[in-house]
């Protein structure tokens, strides 16, 4: 029997530990060295609706000739260099990929418009996508732009991808929304087949020296999974999609947190950064140990144990223990 089986975007998977988008996939000997570790699934990293503008429209001799020729010339598509891989090389990169390993490999797109996303969510089926995941990630820094008209733009984007493509769709979302769970909600109606909470904004910061904006990118911890886990034992029982985690697990007690909450899939990227792909055959260990040791029979039994439905203590969720904590608070 075995103990860590979960079924998430419509295969059944030895375990839950996916490795989430991330660069590894770039390297073909740690993909391998992934599923040699027991990854059940990969998840690409994303691909970006402007690096197929840039391509479709032939840009890149003309950015660069007239690189400050206009004001439109330095904003409008990030610049060459800023892409280490165009839309074809990354058709190129699923092709090797699929050719490399057994297990689902998933691709990732992220677009802001909705024929970007409809055109490239074929062409990736196409390369042997087994599914694809739409990375919604535009920050919305417009004081015009209403909260109603992004949450519609994206239900648009959504259905017409779901149309164009037959392989499973999941859908990362930000928490940002007004009303998460009833837009999640919304977007479960569209038959999606996963939500996943939540993608990671990398904020910008500015350095007070030289007087710049920049951005870095900081790695997760375990302290990020907790917005997670709290969504989706919100969404437990609501939802008829796949929900999984991503951002903030890094010990099998965070995995086990997020299964408990309602997750099917635990996407990890962070953890095997630094400490390498098979770090996932310590994780699988620990949580079965852990599953001895509470006498679970299977990690199926857990699941959704701790969900907004059927915890013993939905309060902790809620406005009302927010206001305890913070009134109950006392200095050592």
């Amino acid at each position: 029997m075995n103990r860590l089986h979960t079924s998430y975007l419509g295969f059944e998977l030895d375990n839950p530990l996916i490795p989430g988008a991330s660069p590894m996939c770039n390297d073909l000997s740690v993909v391998k060295r992934l599923e040699d570790a027991g990854a059940p699934m990969l998840i690409m990293h994303s691909v970006f609706q402007e690096q197929i503008i840039r391509e479709q429209l032939s840009l890149n001799y003309g950015l660069e000739l007239g690189d400050n020729s206009n004001p439109e010339s330095t904003t409008y598509l990030p610049r060459p260099d800023e892409f280490r891989i165009g839309p074809d090389e990354y058709l190129e990169l699923l092709g090797r990929i699929k050719a490399a390993v057994r297990i689902p490999v998933v691709a990732s797109l992220n677009g802001r418009t909705l024929g970007g996303w409809i055109e490239y969510a074929r062409h990736l089926q196409q390369a042997g996508a087994d599914a694809i995941e739409l990375n919604i990630y535009d920050p919305i820094l417009d004081s015009e732009v209403e909260a109603a008209s992004v949450e519609d733009l994206t239900m648009e984007v959504i259905r017409g991808v779901k149309r164009a493509v037959s392989v499973p769709v999941a859908v990362k979302l930000s928490p940002f929304y007004t009303s998460f769970v009833n837009f999640a909600c919304r977007i479960d109606k569209i038959d999606v087949d996963a939500l996943v909470l939540f993608n990671r904004f990398y904020q910008p910061d500015i350095d007070i020296d030289t007087m710049d904006v920049y951005s870095d990118l900081t790695l997760s911890t375990s302290a990020e999974l907790l917005p997670r886990i709290r969504y989706i034992a919100a969404l437990y029982g609501k939802v008829k999609a796949d929900l999984a985690v991503t951002g903030g697990v890094h010990t099998a007690e965070d995995a086990i947190k997020a299964v408990m909450a309602g997750a099917s899939g635990v996407q990890m990227v962070s953890a095997l950064l630094t400490t390498g792909p098979e770090y996932l055959k310590r994780m699988r260990a620990e949580m079965i140990r852990w599953l001895e040791a509470h006498e679970y029979e299977s990690l199926e039994q857990a699941r959704g144990s701790m969900s907004l439905e059927q915890t013993p203590n939905p309060a902790a969720y809620e406005r009302g223990n927010y206001m305890r904590i913070l009134q109950s608070w006392a200095p050592d």
